[in-house]
């Protein structure tokens, strides 16, 4: 069972916390970033790509010539696809990419991630992050003294609206709730700041 150092907003050691071994000290498969990140993605496009095939462009329907004895060749059509203007051949579809791993991978790959940022260090556990004011500046400089300046994806309860608005001004840093936490996000920043309670959320999430 890992154990983690909890700091407050000054980087002072405050205590520690203990954390279940199958989230945050599991085995990293990264063939598993692979499987959810794919499907992150492709679930993100919109899918609305459509071209015009030859029967839904406008065109005359006549036979542009006579078959035969022009010595030019065959052609039944103004709108077939190697005239200019005329529709194209196999064109995209508006279509749904979207599609969803088995819950196993999921959780699998976002305990994997997890894990990842305990064993190189770059999991900071803070006692609370109460803000006094809802200000950029101030999150900027709470960052700042974590060493946590980079990259940057804070945790914790969706009901800190002052932590929401202070981090989403901040060009390096992203607030997310423990339900919103995913793999495509983690793995594209550098740091994970949690409160405790977000802490304890994310563990439970990941062995109901």
């Amino acid at each position: 069972m890992p154990t983690l150092d909890v700091f407050n907003l000054n980087r002072e050691k405050v205590g520690q916390i203990n954390l279940a071994d199958e989230v945050f000290g599991a085995e990293v498969k990264e063939q598993l970033f692979y499987e959810v990140v794919k499907a992150q993605l492709a679930s993100a496009r919109q899918g609305t790509a459509a071209a015009k095939e030859r029967c839904a462009v406008s065109g005359s329907t006549k036979k542009l010539y006579k078959q035969k004895g022009t010595g030019r060749s065959r052609q039944g059509s103004i709108r077939a696809p190697h005239h200019v203007g005329g529709g194209q051949a196999h064109p995209p579809r508006p279509r749904d990419w979207s599609y969803r791993p088995p819950r196993q991978v999921r959780v699998g790959a976002l305990k994997s991630a997890l894990s990842l940022f305990a064993k190189e260090g770059r999991l900071i556990v803070v006692d609370k992050l109460d803000l006094i004011d809802a200000k950029t500046k101030a999150a900027a400089g709470v960052l700042k003294t974590l060493q946590a300046d980079k990259k940057t994806l804070v945790v914790d309860a969706a009901s800190n609206e002052k932590l929401k608005l202070s981090v989403r001004n901040l060009e390096k840093a992203m607030f997310l709730p423990p339900e919103g936490v995913n793999v495509y996000d983690l793995l594209r920043h550098d740091h994970l700041v949690v409160s405790q309670d977000a802490a304890k959320l994310l563990e439970a999430r990941c062995l109901r």
